[in-house]
């Protein structure tokens, strides 16, 4: 096996590995916080809403950060650092009892995370351009069945041991996980020569090159409003499964519910990427915003357990290409020597969604109810979906302008 396909499945283990520890916890982490006392519903969703967040808040300042450290002195080293940093993160928050330290532990959590998006970049830098789609969608099926398997994991042990041994045994998973990196990536290193001849990029340069490219711009808000969308409604998914299903099992059928959705990534993800190799992947894009749109709504309509679950599948098919869709796209128009950055950079997007989303799912379910989410967020993928249009049509406009004149 060469070094290219070997990274590739040491790669896809380890994001298996990771994903699946830390999506153990989303079921359960409102009923995580609960167990600190005797709360309100609103209580609860706040703090749910606010702890979920603030990992990425932090995560989104240190992304590029870890991107340009990457591109300058590899991939690897930053990987490690980022996989033992969040199992030190969650074994913390096993010990904990109040919402006050497990506020301060997944603010702590977000300088290190990082780990997933790290090793499609490692990936997408060593993939010829022409399949980066496939390849990295195949990546990504890494981290999508350890969505598909972690939740549902973690349902059965919180319901068996309680929530403090799950988040060590997460833990641990992630330490191996870092373990597999370690003895099984032989990352490939850029010739003290070839560095040499290299562009060097400031970081004021790396930010106007994506200032001036309006569909990599329109890119990014994109992965801001698609994370704002998906991320709004996962802290107060077991509460919404737990009004429609009533039963002492919720964590178990929250875990489910979660699943369903990476069971739909699982199924599409690869065949987006690999679409998206032929079409572009912006065309791409555009289908899966659309499509998440549509499915969302009948979610926020749901009268039992079963049509959720459902509807949840459908939009993890949706919904699924997004992210390796967007990282090909950086692979294709990004110099080499940044990619690492520039993909921090989207990164940061992304977990600025991820902190603006459960703090505005929280805020609309507690004045207008939990189903209300679904309508909010089915209008902000419609909205990212007509900034990506009119980004393409834009840049399409300018190009035919600038070889018209240049024809004259």
């Amino acid at each position: 096996m060469n070094s290219d396909k070997r990274n590739l499945l040491i790669m896809w283990i380890a994001n298996f590995l990771v994903s699946s520890s830390i999506t153990m916890i989303m079921p359960f982490l409102s009923l995580y916080i609960d167990s600190f006392g005797d709360y309100s519903t609103e209580y609860v969703t706040k703090w749910a809403g606010l702890i979920f967040g603030v990992t990425f808040l932090t995560a989104f300042i240190f992304s590029p950060i870890w991107g340009r450290i990457g591109d300058k002195y590899g991939f690897k080293p930053v990987l490690l650092l980022t996989g033992f940093g969040i199992s030190a993160s969650l074994f913390l928050m096993g010990l904990m009892s109040s919402v006050y330290e497990l506020f301060f532990l997944r603010f702590f959590m977000g300088i290190v995370t990082g780990f997933i998006p790290l090793s499609l970049a490692m990936i997408s830098k060593q993939t010829p351009k022409k399949k980066v789609g496939e390849v990295l969608g195949i990546l990504q099926t890494g981290g999508v069945t350890g969505t598909l398997f972690g939740p549902l994991i973690g349902g059965l042990l919180a319901d068996a041991v309680g929530f403090q041994f799950t988040f060590i045994y997460t833990s641990i998973t992630i330490f191996i996980a870092s373990l597999f990196v370690i003895f099984g990536v032989k990352e490939k290193k850029v010739s003290t020569e070839k560095k040499a001849k290299q562009k060097h990029y400031s970081s004021r340069e790396v930010l106007s090159l994506i200032l001036h490219n309006k569909v990599l711009l329109s890119v990014m808000i994109i992965s801001l409003l698609t994370q704002v969308a998906v991320m709004s409604i996962q802290p107060l998914l077991a509460v919404y499964v737990n009004i429609l299903a009533d039963t002492n099992n919720v964590a178990l059928l929250a875990g489910l519910t979660f699943s369903a959705t990476g069971f739909g990534n699982l199924i599409a993800t690869r065949k987006w990427g690999k679409l998206g190799d032929r079409i572009g992947y912006e065309k791409v894009i555009m289908m899966l915003l659309i499509g998440g749109a549509i499915v969302f709504i009948p979610q926020a309509l749901v009268t039992s357990l079963w049509q959720l679950i459902l509807l949840r599948f459908l939009f993890g098919m949706a919904i699924g290409g997004i992210i390796p869709c967007m990282t090909a796209y950086i692979r294709q128009v990004a110099p080499v020597e940044i990619q690492g950055e520039v993909n921090g950079y989207n990164v940061s997007f992304r977990f600025l969604g991820n902190v603006l989303g459960p703090t505005l799912g929280g805020f609309v379910s507690g004045i207008i109810g939990i189903s209300s989410v679904f309508f909010v967020t089915s209008a902000i993928l419609f909205i990212a979906f007509v900034i990506l249009i009119w980004s393409v049509k834009n840049e399409e406009r300018e190009e035919e302008q600038q070889r018209l004149s240049t024809t004259h």
